[in-house]
């Protein structure tokens, strides 16, 4: 008992925030007030208007990500099946987060292999049936296609190399 004693009797870094003042409604500790300088872009876009729309214009500006096709129930048959070039179609779904990390990725393979492979994004939540017809279980998946077969898949937000070593296998450089 001596020891919780002296526990308590020692001061905590966070008892300034932690005392029942500071105590939120659920039992959880209230934030250290913020302490420092403020970055620019944090000023601009707290302060006016005009520094804050110059802001969001500059992140705006930023995003260079290559925008891949969606594939459909209704689409399928013509844009995989049919296909003469090998396809990639990443399965994915609007709240995975691991989804986004990927799509940026399978935006730049359609770039950098346009006239050797096609690339379509196939919303899981939209069309379940096809999903589940090739036993996507798990999301992200990408599905390697040529010929109108399935060749390979790989699972996850997984390094870029490793999709690139995946699409070598079935595309000409």
């Amino acid at each position: 008992m001596a020891s919780a004693v002296s526990l308590a009797a020692s001061p905590s870094p966070l008892a300034a925030y932690t005392s029942p003042a500071r105590t939120l409604r659920h039992g959880h500790a209230a934030l250290p007030p913020a302490r420092g300088p403020r970055s620019p872009a944090l000023r601009a876009v707290s302060g006016n208007r005009r520094g804050a729309s110059a802001v969001v214009h500059a992140v705006q500006g930023q995003d260079t990500t290559i925008q891949v096709p969606d594939v459909t129930k209704a689409t399928w048959q013509s844009l995989v099946m049919e296909s003469e070039l090998p396809v990639l179609v990443e399965f994915w779904a609007s709240w995975c987060g691991p989804c986004k990390m990927i799509d940026p990725i399978v935006g730049k393979l359609s770039k950098e292999y346009e006239g050797k492979l096609k690339c379509y994004k196939l919303n899981t939540d939209e069309n379940p049936d096809i999903a589940s017809q090739y036993g996507v279980r798990s999301i992200p998946t990408m599905m390697m296609f040529k010929n109108g077969e399935k060749k390979d898949a790989v699972i996850g937000a997984v390094p870029e190399s490793t999709l690139i070593t995946c699409v070598e296998k079935f595309t000409e450089r």
